[in-house]
């Protein structure tokens, strides 16, 4: 068993920390709150993660160094350059495998499936950013300085995924409720959603498995599926009547962004819910031979988990 160390303790950094100390692996989850599972395994480190100094202490014997880092959409500009630095520089030091959690926004805006090997040449700010973060990682790697691989899902759902999931908190409790869903984008266009439970089994699997280095990978996601599919489904498995999913007028939205910096900040990623974004995950599932998790499955542990949510809340 070895040593990992996390960056980022969201949604995805505390599952895969989880993950992890269930298979005995020694576990340092860092965050500038100190949050994350309080389980048998896992050591929770207070820590700024653009502090060089201290992220490379904290990765010293470490296997591995995870980057689940997710700053807020308005500062991203500010906050990932001196992070990515400071975890890169992290890894090179320490010899820590580096493994990032990246994200589909590299791409250009798809008329097919996305594939890793797709040119990267994204028509958002946010995008740009992390095409310039993955080509710096990449380099090092190819230089021998490092090893590096970076692992990409579509929008996430599932246990835990809340206000910044589509198919979160906008979604769930209202469908639940009988309230009719209000969605951002094209609710009858097929888009990949991917199950967080299999973004965490990815990363483990990147870092613990010397084919991934070198290059990105695809999180294994099943078929794509419209909203108004998944809430037909969630709802016959949930046993109570589908309200609905109607679509947000776009004027609504960028009217609501002046007075959101989220949903302001959703505006140049629009053309990600107003035509088919699909995400093929071949070469993972054929790499290291992992399937997605079957969607019905994915989605009686997110209405279990929501249950479990609303009822602790009342």
């Amino acid at each position: 068993m070895g040593k990992h160390v996390i960056a980022g303790a969201g949604q995805v950094g505390s599952r895969v920390a989880r993950l992890l100390a269930e298979q005995g692996h020694e576990v340092v989850l860092l965050s500038r709150s100190g949050s994350g599972p309080d389980a048998p395994g896992i050591r929770r480190v207070v820590a700024d993660v653009a502090d060089q100094a201290r992220l490379t202490e904290l990765t010293r014997g470490a296997d591995a160094l995870y980057n689940c880092v997710n700053p807020p959409y308005p500062r991203w500009a500010q906050d990932w350059p001196p992070m990515a630095r400071s975890l890169l520089a992290a890894a090179e030091t320490t010899g820590a495998g580096y493994v990032i959690l990246g994200n589909l926004y590299v791409y250009a805006a798809p008329d097919r499936p996305m594939r890793e090997d797709d040119p990267l040449t994204p028509p958002s700010a946010k995008g740009a950013i992390r095409v310039r973060m993955w080509r710096e990682a990449l380099a090092a790697h190819d230089a021998g300085r490092v090893r590096v691989t970076e692992v990409r899902g579509s929008d996430y759902f599932g246990p835990g995924c809340l206000d910044q999931s589509h198919l979160g908190e906008r979604l769930v409790p209202p469908l639940l409720a009988g309230r009719t869903v209000r969605y951002i984008g094209d609710p009858t266009l097929p888009h990949s959603w991917t199950y967080v439970p299999d973004v965490a089994r990815a990363l483990v699997t990147a870092a613990t498995d010397d084919r991934s280095w070198g290059r990105a990978w695809h999180v294994p996601t099943t078929e794509p599926v419209t909203v108004r599919e998944i809430a037909d489904r969630l709802c016959s498995l949930a046993g109570v009547p589908n309200p609905g999913v109607k679509a947000m007028p776009h004027w609504l939205i960028r009217a609501a962004g002046v007075f959101s910096p989220m949903l302001g900040e959703l505006e140049e990623l629009r053309y990600q819910f107003v035509r088919p974004f699909l995400l093929d995950s071949t070469d993972f599932q054929k790499v290291f031979g992992v399937t997605p998790t079957p969607l019905e499955d994915a989605l009686t542990e997110t209405i279990a988990w929501w249950r479990g949510r609303l009822a602790a809340a009342a």
